[in-house]
């Protein structure tokens, strides 16, 4: 008798051992220690499309991406990530505040070479968030977000600027590849600013003048490889006792398509391939540096897209001509920047941390660009509190990166915007589109975008299929779900960003 109680007491022993260490390892999935805190790297590409690598279907024949799609392989492909906005400097706000960008005074377009700094000094950022928590920071590459509090004079010191925002380090292309300013930004000057004095520069690729700043004048061809060595040369100086947050914004494969001598002709689409094959190896470089620097492990990676590619179908321009070829820079999707329509959102989004995400793994999860504040809050333990106003759109998707459970949806809808002011909203399979620009809008958007429409992603992603007519009650119910979301100040709960 005495021995069968013992053999009892051992087996409910094993039983609840193996319990607990079930409940054990579903909570660590999802809860990272401070002594656990990674390094992370953000690549934001510039213009890159959902099919613009191999990892999202891009043939070989036309474009070679072996460097991005290793974090494929070594990591998490999502198929259903999307940027807040089809176009550049918008979704950079969304990204580093988690709010959307049309919640600012900037309804459309973007923001220009001499705006004023565009993210409130006040306002979290992904930056300030790690900082607080012991991270060094850094923003290099394309910036797009402005200077100052007025007009920027790039001859006296650029303040406030991104050093307000949290990033210890910057080093940027102010606004676009190609842009009006012809030179670099570190911190808070112009690099080798001689003077307050114009010189004459000639004309920008976009056929207006230079501003003419007596500045070392930057070089197309040579701007991806000087901004991927000023990353690397960041990294390389951080110490070991310190987790480091490096924001990498490409300027490639924004127009103008400038590859260097060492990716020039590389392709099998021209010119417009031949810069994607740039990015590639920028991102090799940036991985490379860190097996270099024996932190592959410890760092979380993340790389993805500002906005849709390109599309051209006529014309002389490198992307008509990589379409030509029957390179697709968008896949199947329709639209592309600028548009409302799914190519000018939905974009790659990869993400790798050796150990943790799960490796050559597909994700079908909706996510957004705005999730990356709440997500990197979580992963830090630092949940957004509920008496916060900010990241004010932004859900944690911590859960979909690391493959734990969790209930579907982690994001219930999204709110999408495109340059002229038009709003569309997705909750599951649906896409309600409003088809209104902006009020303030001087130049006419496009015309097949100006009236309601309704999709079902599920059934009809390339949306041809308008189904407005035979679903209004769905229609009705995502017009006024969009329109809560827009008067309410925030498309979150509370209480939803910190699970």
């Amino acid at each position: 008798m005495k021995l069968e109680m013992k053999e009892t007491f051992f087996r409910r022993l094993i039983q609840c051992g193996f319990s607990l260490f079930v409940v054990l390892l579903n909570v660590s999935a999802t809860t990272i220690s401070a002594a656990e805190k990674p390094n992370i790297v953000v690549i934001l590409a510039d213009d890159l499309g959902f099919g613009s690598l191999n990892s999202y279907g891009a043939s070989d024949s036309h474009i070679r991406t072996p460097n991005i799609d290793r974090l494929a392989q070594e990591g998490r492909r999502f198929t259903d990530a999307n940027t807040p906005s089809s176009v550049c400097s918008p979704t950079r706000y969304g990204l580093l505040t988690g709010r959307y960008d049309w919640r600012t005074n900037q309804k459309h377009g973007v923001i220009s070479t001499t705006d004023p700094l565009h993210i409130e000094t006040s306002r979290s950022t992904i930056a300030s968030l790690l900082k607080s928590t012991g991270y060094r920071t850094a923003a290099i590459g394309k910036w797009h977000l402005g200077y100052g509090t007025k007009k920027a004079d790039f001859t006296k010191p650029l303040s406030p600027g991104p050093l307000d925002l949290g990033f210890d380090y910057h080093f940027a292309v102010p606004q676009n590849h190609g842009d009006a300013s012809g030179i670099y930004v570190r911190n808070q000057h112009v690099v080798g600013l001689r003077s307050d004095r114009s010189i004459s520069v000639g004309k920008s690729p976009y056929g207006r003048d230079f501003m003419g700043i007596d500045a070392p004048q930057r070089v197309d061809e040579h701007v991806m490889d000087e901004l991927t060595t000023e990353a690397v040369d960041w990294l390389e100086n951080q110490s070991a006792e310190q987790p480091f947050f490096l924001y990498f914004a490409t300027v490639a494969i924004h127009f103008p398509y400038t590859p260097s001598d060492k990716t020039k002709g590389d392709s099998g689409i021209g010119l417009y391939g031949d810069w994607i094959h740039e990015l590639d190896l920028s991102v090799g470089r940036i991985l490379d540096t860190l097996e270099r620097m024996n932190v592959t492990d410890d760092t979380l990676v993340i790389f993805t897209s500002d906005n849709g590619g390109v599309l051209m179908t006529e014309g002389p321009r490198p992307e008509a001509e990589a379409y030509r070829a029957g390179f697709r820079c968008n896949g199947d999707w329709r639209g592309r920047k600028h548009s409302i329509y799914e190519g000018g959102f939905r974009v790659p989004f990869l993400v790798r941390w050796p150990g943790r995400v799960q490796p050559g793994t597909v994700c079908d999860e909706t996510i957004n660009l705005v999730d990356t504040y709440a997500t990197l809050a979580a992963l830090v333990d630092l949940p957004i509190r509920a008496e916060e106003d900010l990241a004010e759109d932004s859900f944690n998707v911590l859960p979909a990166i690391l493959d734990s459970s969790y209930e579907e949806p982690l994001r219930p809808s999204m709110l999408v915007h495109s340059p002229n002011g038009n709003f569309a909203i997705r909750s599951g399979a649906w896409k309600y589109i409003e088809g209104k620009p902006s009020p303030t809008l001087k130049r006419t958007p496009q015309r097949d975008e100006l009236h309601p429409q309704l999709y079902n992603l599920r059934d009809d992603p390339g949306e041809e299929n308008n189904l407005i007519d035979k679903h209004p009650d769905v229609a009705e119910r995502l017009a006024g779900l969009l329109e809560k979301h827009r008067v309410d100040g925030r498309s979150t709960i509370k209480e939803q960003q910190d699970k």
